[in-house]
């Protein structure tokens, strides 16, 4: 279900980004508006996106998400509407790929994390999924890929 993960040593990144806390049950409504704002203000400052655009989650409950919607740049954008200003520290992470529907992300960190745990890491409680190809690349769900990364804590 994943590729076979790695560690690693991200830099730091800019984003454009996009706080939001909702109800699992909005994710797929919330997703698509708070994407096209994020890219349409990038946009129109003439900024050309660095790379996929991506979702930093800082909590997860049975209930509800909280996260930001993220997409890579070059420079700052200047604060627009919902849109922000910021950066993606530079880190340790785990990371994989999954390829799949998005209905198999749960099962796909359950995978990374116990990858994770196995191997004596300690992951920290945040995560980030960097959606490398999706709907708009594939109707097939099969060519789908989203980059799962796990931020650690020192230890």
């Amino acid at each position: 279900m994943i590729d076979r993960p790695e560690v690693v040593q991200t830099s730091t990144q800019l984003v454009a980004s996009i706080h939001l806390t909702i109800p699992r049950s909005q994710i797929q409504e919330v997703m698509g508006r708070g994407l096209q704002e994020v890219f349409a203000t990038v946009a129109a400052q003439g900024l050309t996106p660095t790379g996929p655009w991506l979702t930093h989650h800082y909590g997860m409950t049975p209930e509800s998400f909280d996260f930001e919607i993220c997409l890579p740049v070059p420079t700052p954008v200047t604060a627009s509407g919902r849109v922000l200003p910021g950066e993606l520290g530079a880190m340790r992470v785990a990371r994989t790929v999954y390829r799949g529907g998005f209905e198999g992300l749960g099962d796909a960190w359950g995978e990374l994390d116990a990858w994770v745990a196995a191997t004596g890491l300690v992951a920290a409680p945040d995560l980030i999924e960097r959606y490398l190809a999706g709907p708009e690349s594939s109707d097939n769900p099969a060519d789908w890929r989203t980059e799962l990364i796990r931020p650690l804590l020192a230890g």
